[in-house]
C-alpha cells in the first residue's frame, strides 16, 4: 500500500480556486480506500482553516486530512523539548491552536526556553525585538518552516525564510526548523496514514521543500507544473523528481502504483 502526501497552494488549489480536474484526483483516493494527507508549510492558519478552505472548495475531506508546519512543530515540542516552555510568535487563530495543544507556555519576561516563530502575518517591530531579547538571553528558536516566500492572491508575499537568517545572524545559533523539506513532516504524515514513509508518494510543484523533502526521505514524488515550478526550473535545478505531470488531475493512481510495484520488484 502506497500513500499520498499533496502540497496544497500550487498543488490542490490556488488562493480560494481549486485547480481543475484535483477534486476527482481525490475523490478517487477515497473511493479506493489510498490514504492521503495534505501536508501545507503555511502556518499562518490553522488546520480547521485549511479543512474548511478545501471543504468549501468541494473536496470531501476531515480537518484530520490536514497536516500543517505547525501541528508538525507542535508534536516535534511535545516529544523532543517535553516540558520546555514556549513562547509562541503567531496570528490569533494558530495562537488558539498552540494554547489548545497543551505545550506549557511562557510570557517574553519569564525567560521562556523556546521561541516558536510561525508564520505571523502581524508580526510588528515590538514582536521582533521580543525575540532578539530572548534569544539573546538564551532561549532556543523553533520555527515551523523555512520557506523565504509564500504564494498570494497578488504573487509572492515575505515569509518567514529571511526573519530565520536575520535571526541566526544574531544570534550566533541555528534555527531549529520542523517543516518541509524536513522530512519530519513527511515522517508524521506516514505515521498517521499508517504507511512506511517509504511508501509515500509526494506530489507537490516547489523543488526547493515538496521535491528536495521526497528526495531526502528516499521516497517517490511527484512534480506538477501548476504552481512555481517550470520545465526550465526544473531542468536548472539538479533535481529529478520520479513523475512530472502538469497538475494533480493528468495523475492516473493505478498507473503510479503499478509502476512503482513494478520498480520496487526490479
Amino acid at each position: 500500500m502506497i500513500g499520498f502526501a499533496l502540497d496544497m497552494d500550487g498543488t490542490v488549489y490556488h488562493g480560494e480556486r481549486p485547480i481543475e480536474g484535483v477534486k476527482e484526483f481525490i475523490d478517487n483516493l477515497i473511493a479506493n480506500n489510498i490514504p492521503f494527507r495534505f501536508i501545507t508549510n503555511n502556518s499562518s492558519h490553522s488546520r480547521s482553516f485549511y479543512g474548511d478552505r478545501l471543504r468549501r472548495m468541494g473536496f470531501n475531506i476531515r480537518d484530520e486530512d490536514v497536516l500543517t508546519s505547525t501541528i508538525a512543530t507542535l508534536r516535534f515540542l511535545k516529544e523532543e523539548r517535553a516540558g520546555k516552555t514556549v513562547c509562541p510568535v503567531a496570528t490569533e487563530d494558530v495562537m488558539a491552536e498552540i494554547v489548545a495543544s497543551g505545550v506549557p507556555l511562557a510570557t517574553w519576561d519569564q525567560n521562556p526556553d523556546i521561541v516558536l516563530f510561525t508564520y505571523d502575518t502581524t508580526i510588528d517591530y515590538a514582536k521582533i525585538n521580543a525575540i532578539y531579547h530572548a534569544l539573546a538571553n538564551g532561549s532556543e528558536l523553533v520555527v515551523t518552516h523555512p520557506d523565504d516566500v509564500c504564494p498570494s492572491e497578488s504573487g509572492y508575499d515575505i515569509d518567514v525564510g529571511p526573519f530565520i537568517t536575520m535571526f541566526e545572524s544574531l544570534s550566533g545559533r541555528k534555527a531549529t526548523v520542523v517543516g518541509k523539506p524536513n522530512r519530519l513532516i513527511l515522517d508524521m504524515a506516514a505515521l498517521e496514514m499508517g504507511v512506511p514513509a517509504d511508501k509515500i508518494v509526494m506530489a507537490g510543484d516547489r523543488l526547493s521543500t515538496d521535491i528536495q523533502m521526497a528526495v531526502d526521505a528516499g521516497c517517490s514524488s511527484i512534480l506538477v507544473l501548476s504552481g512555481e515550478t517550470d520545465r526550465a526550473l526544473l531542468e536548472a535545478s539538479g533535481l529529478k523528481p520520479t513523475f512530472v505531470y502538469n497538475s494533480v488531475a493528468d495523475v492516473d493512481i493505478f498507473d503510479i502504483m503499478d509502476t512503482l510495484s513494478t520498480n520496487h520488484l526490479n
